[in-house]
């Protein structure tokens, strides 16, 4: 069984306990305007071009092909007609045993900082099978973490929590017609993850990012609070947003169409979590 993993980091300190090794998987069911990762979006191999350094030749434009509707897209012949060798693949097939394999050699240093491994993305759901044959070669052997959207079937969320021992969990918008426009996607069946979770006695931490005008809203962050609270949540984190976002895109040759003023300054709010009884930290 293989997985398709778009970028691995070895020493990260934000995803989860300790220092640990995060593990980015290709696709994703939701299509976040604000997302700072578009080349996670979708599952299929893809050519990115870096800026730095290109000579807007156009041969790796000339190069590309362009899909059924007529959007263009590198390939790999963009990759070796670029002089300079700025064109290059976004997404790695490896093994379960070869993924695991590259975790079990940074394991000592891992354990030894109360760290381990966290599968990300994209959505790591959207590679079930994959995650699973991996929480499970792992289990005992590593601290293993999920950082999740929520956005999957709950029988399966349901088992990943019997493999792993840690859930990064985010929460966006509460208001489903809201969801839809900015996310692309209805969130119901994330919620009724997220109350899952909350009653399954696994360790996690909520994560709300912070989009101007959008996430940071007072009615949306009261909604937030109150929902959590319900569920017998008592901290949260919340994650400012990311101006530098839109820098990939046009590596992908997509436009960044966020559909909200990124330079409106964002409200943290912590009030109301306070108010709530919730402790909220500013990651």
């Amino acid at each position: 069984m293989t997985g398709r993993i778009f970028s691995i980091e070895e020493f990260a300190t934000f995803d989860g306990p300790g220092i640990r090794m995060t593990v980015f998987l290709k696709g994703c069911p939701l299509r976040c305007s604000w997302c700072h990762n578009p080349e996670s979006q979708r599952a299929e191999v893809e050519y990115v071009r870096s800026p730095n350094g290109c000579l807007s030749c156009g041969a790796c434009l000339r190069a590309g092909e362009r899909d059924a509707r007529g959007a263009l897209h590198l390939t790999a012949a963009s990759v070796e007609a670029c002089p300079r060798r700025l064109v290059r693949r976004c997404g790695e097939d490896l093994t379960v045993e070869a993924l695991c394999a590259r975790i079990r050699a940074n394991g000592r240093i891992l354990q030894s900082t109360g760290g381990g491994v966290t599968f990300s993305g994209g959505e790591p759901f959207a590679q079930f099978e994959f995650l699973r044959a991996c929480l499970s070669a792992l289990k005992g052997e590593v601290h293993t973490a999920i950082q999740t959207c929520g956005y999957t079937a709950p029988e399966r969320f349901a088992e990943a929590l019997t493999l792993c021992d840690y859930v990064l969990y985010d929460l966006k918008l509460m208001d489903p017609a809201l969801h839809r426009r900015y996310c692309g996607t209805d969130n119901g069946r994330i919620l009724e993850n997220y109350r899952a979770l909350a009653a399954s006695g696994k360790e996690f931490v909520t994560r709300i990012p912070l989009i101007p005008g959008v996430t940071d809203t007072t009615e949306n962050l009261s909604a937030i609070a109150a929902f959590v609270k319900e569920q017998g949540v008592d901290r949260v984190e919340l994650l400012p947003y990311n101006r530098m976002a839109g820098s990939k895109y046009a590596g992908l040759l997509r436009p960044f169409e966020p559909g909200f003023d990124e330079d409106r300054v964002v409200e943290l709010h912590l009030e109301i979590f306070e108010k709530h009884g919730i402790r909220a930290k500013k990651m």
